[in-house]
């Protein structure tokens, strides 16, 4: 790693800001940020891709599997503004990894300890899905900015897509994939080289407010995850 850590970090997150790799993702993100949704209409949206966000020392990465349309599309950060956030930060704050409950902005005084968020894509894609194409062309962001987090020890899959994205940037970095392929399931483990990878279910409105994750779920993985990680 040439440079100092914050050097790396500063010009990962440049260049993904300015990264204009996948048309369709550009124009949609574009788009959203140009026609707004009535509730956020008075508000100027980020429109961009989002970078990771947290602690450079993290022992913890957690990863989701891109931003939300009208939440970091909007807010310019990863899991901010948006009812999945509400959920993450809220319990990240109970578990003592966030010095807040709440995720507004960029601005809002929000610090993680021990802790980084980040996405599989870097862009809000249509439907929430994003191609394969799409998925290749950003993987190698999150190869890079895990590079940059010597410490983390425990990666947090939000989800099966953030699962799979996972295990390929592990194997991104010369990191040997266990066979058979580890599997994703809520409370799943899978050692994978240095790193312990866990499962939980995404907290997305369709997985809260049907009860197929609880606040009280995602605490007992993300409690688990500070125990594999020393926290």
């Amino acid at each position: 790693m040439a440079g100092r850590p914050a050097d790396g970090f500063a010009a990962l997150e440049a260049e993904i800001v300015a990264c204009r790799r996948c048309p369709r993702l550009v124009e949609w993100r574009e788009q959203v940020a140009r026609d707004k949704v009535a509730r956020f209409r008075a508000e100027t949206y980020w429109g961009r891709p989002v970078p990771g966000f947290g602690d450079p020392a993290a022992r913890i990465l957690i990863v989701g599997l891109a931003p939300a349309a009208h939440g970091g599309n909007r807010t310019g950060r990863v899991f901010t503004g948006d009812r999945s956030g509400d959920v993450l930060f809220r319990v990240l704050f109970d578990q003592g990894l966030a010095s807040s409950p709440d995720s507004h902005g960029r601005d809002d005084g929000l610090v993680l300890a021990g802790v980084r968020v980040a996405a599989v894509v870097r862009c809000a894609p249509p439907a929430n899905r994003p191609t394969i194409d799409e998925r290749d062309r950003c993987i190698p962001y999150l190869e890079r900015e895990l590079d940059l987090l010597p410490d983390v020890r425990v990666i947090v899959a939000l989800g099966a897509y953030a699962w799979d994205g996972a295990l390929r940037v592990l194997a991104g970095l010369g990191t040997s994939i266990p066979r058979p392929r580890p599997r994703f399931g809520h409370g799943a483990e899978a050692r994978v080289g240095g790193y312990v990878l866990v499962g939980a279910y995404h907290p997305s409105q369709q997985n809260t407010f049907t009860g197929r994750l609880t606040p009280d779920m995602l605490a007992a993985v993300l409690g688990r995850a500070r125990q594999i990680a020393g926290r």
